[in-house]
């Protein structure tokens, strides 16, 4: 390989491990407040009601910063918006860390969560604008890899803070932790080019070619010409309306990839992973080697997930992943209806994080920065991501209740919901694997 080669590879890779690296934070400013909410419970004298909302905070932010990061990177660059996203990833882990009352607490939660949900609009979408086509796949899939992971380093961290026994201040050194990624993630978005699709948007062609030569395009030019193009049939500006209905169909795989990602049950299982092995009775199974395991089997299906889905393709692992959820859910449903085998638990959860990862997780970032043409899809990947969060919102509070009136329903129900997606995927979504982002106008039939 050349030394230009490779100077565009390193470049590329650090590019896309950039990007990235708004998942691992992602990650874990969602799983680290897992480790402390009883010492903030102490800390600050609440009631159950207080706790959950001080776990909820962070969640409502990040609707907010999905629907507003769209707009906002569409305006300004994905790479500038990533750049608010680390900001507020900084003050918060600050704030959270060195918080006086509890509403101050709540308010630095709550910045957290805007970074959170901007960060998983806006790291995919500036991925997938730098990315080859036959390489797309696998790189905005680090966005994911990198959420786990992230998870899996807040259960870590957590455990070995603990370890320590800090007393009063434990709580406070396993958020404030969280400032060192974050810094990271700023100090390299300013080490990165900005995405060159976005630059041809703007009209600053003369930076858009100098960038793709940069990242090795073999016709810099003919790539900026098929850039144009498309924006052209987009209308040419930046601030393209997303809902008109030659997008129709767009907004819907949009919106149902991120509906189906939480209607199988993810977030709800992990949020109260305890309290479903406390019904079964495993009341000495230890939380925090709990999560860590999971974290480790989440890790390990997503990693081959991302390893394959530019082979196999998107709307394959969908459908394998449908399949293998519903089995697991229904699984457990069973287990939970009969009272009985209830050592098959622990596998069938195991099983069922499995298959989402491998299928649902690997899948809904890539995707939702695939199907849009250039001049919404930052507005696109902002509507998938809401609601994703919105459904992460309202199933995780209903769960409790409905898991208090029947144990086995909420699974069911997963279940249930795991089967309409295995025909909406199979009847409606188109697969993507292997087309450029302009070309993919035509794929969809947008010509």
């Amino acid at each position: 390989m050349s030394l230009t080669k490779n100077r565009s590879f390193y470049l590329l890779g650090k590019s896309a491990l950039t990007g990235a690296l708004g998942g691992l934070l992602f990650g874990f400013d969602t799983a680290v407040i897992s480790g402390v909410t009883h010492s903030l419970q102490l800390h600050y004298a609440l009631t159950e009601g207080q706790k959950g909302f001080t776990v909820a905070i962070a969640l409502y932010g990040t609707v907010l910063g999905a629907i507003f990061a769209g707009p906002l990177g569409q305006k300004i660059g994905s790479r500038a918006a990533l750049r608010i996203m680390a900001i507020l990833y900084v003050v918060s882990s600050l704030g959270c860390a060195f918080a006086g009352p509890w509403g101050a607490f709540l308010f630095f939660r709550f910045l957290g969560g805007l970074g959170i949900g901007g960060s998983s609009v806006l790291g995919p979408v500036y991925i997938a604008e730098l990315a080859p086509a036959k390489w797309r796949g696998r790189l905005v899939g680090l966005f994911q890899i990198n959420i786990v992971i992230g998870i899996l380093l807040a259960y870590l961290s957590n455990a070995i803070v603990a370890h320590f026994a800090l007393g009063a201040i434990e709580w406070r050194v396993q958020l404030g932790i969280g400032i060192l990624p974050a810094l990271l993630f700023l100090a390299l978005l300013y080490s990165v080019p900005q995405s060159s699709r976005w630059l041809v948007s703007q009209n600053r062609i003369d930076e858009a070619y100098s960038i793709l030569a940069e990242l090795g395009s073999p016709d810099s030019q003919a790539e900026i010409d098929a850039i144009s193009a498309s924006l052209r049939s987009e209308g040419g500006g930046t601030q393209h309306t997303l809902f008109q209905g030659r997008y129709a169909k767009l907004i819907f795989l949009a919106v149902s990839i991120g509906l189906f990602n939480q209607l199988s049950g993810i977030n709800a299982i992990l949020y109260y992973l305890n309290d479903i092995f406390g019904f079964a009775g495993f009341t000495s199974v230890s939380s925090n080697v709990q999560a860590v395991f999971v974290g480790f089997a989440n890790l390990i299906f997503t990693m081959i997930g991302i390893s394959i889905i530019d082979r196999i393709g998107r709307k394959p692992l969908l459908l394998i992943g449908a399949v293998g959820t519903f089995f697991a859910l229904s699984g457990v449903a069973w287990v939970f209806h009969t009272g009985q085998h209830l050592k098959l638990l622990l596998p069938l959860l195991i099983g069922f994080i499995a298959a989402f990862a491998l299928s649902q997780g690997a899948v809904i970032w890539v995707y939702l920065s695939e199907v849009f043409p250039t001049n919404v899809r930052s507005k696109g990947q902002s509507l998938g991501s809401s609601s994703h969060w919105i459904a992460n919102g309202i199933i995780a509070n209903l769960f409790p209740y409905v898991a208090g009136y029947s144990r086995s329903l909420p699974f069911a129900f997963f279940a249930g919901m795991m089967v309409l997606q295995f025909f909406t995927v199979l009847l409606v979504y188109p697969e993507t694997k292997g087309q450029t982002l302009e070309g993919m106008q035509e794929h969809l039939g947008l010509h």
